[in-house]
């Protein structure tokens, strides 16, 4: 199913190569560790984002439980720091209820900027360690 799909460009939002966001869990609208993004990503699975547990508990209430495993998927459910490609528009509407998670510049797709404003990821950009 994504192996037809096209992938836009591997360029993050600093205008660099696309860093990977996350292996375990593994991430990505194309699970390759990596915030990539084609046109039938309708999600914009683009946002690198580093997990909280007022985050997570924020994304259960207005409908994504992202927390709880799901065995039948695949998905063993995500813990306070796990790294994650979060969907812009997510990220935008907690970036407004002031619990938005820390991003990873260097790992967040430049397509998220059509959702986001680059102002919106800098102030919530992650230390790099």
């Amino acid at each position: 199913m994504v192996a037809n799909m096209q992938k836009d460009p591997s360029l993050n939002v600093l205008g660099t190569d696309l860093r990977p966001c996350s292996q375990d869990p593994l991430t990505g609208f194309f699970r390759d560790g990596a915030c990539n993004t084609c046109a039938e990503d309708q999600g914009s699975h683009t946002v690198c984002a580093v997990m909280t547990a007022e985050f997570l508990a924020y994304s259960k209430y207005v409908g994504n439980d992202l927390s709880t495993p799901r065995p039948e998927f695949g998905f063993s459910g995500l813990l306070p720091g796990d790294r994650w490609c979060l969907c812009a528009a997510r990220f935008l509407q907690a970036y407004g209820e002031g619990c938005a998670p820390k991003v990873h510049l260097d790992a967040t797709h430049v397509r998220a900027l059509d959702i986001v404003p680059l102002d919106f990821l800098k102030a919530s950009a992650a230390t790099e360690s």
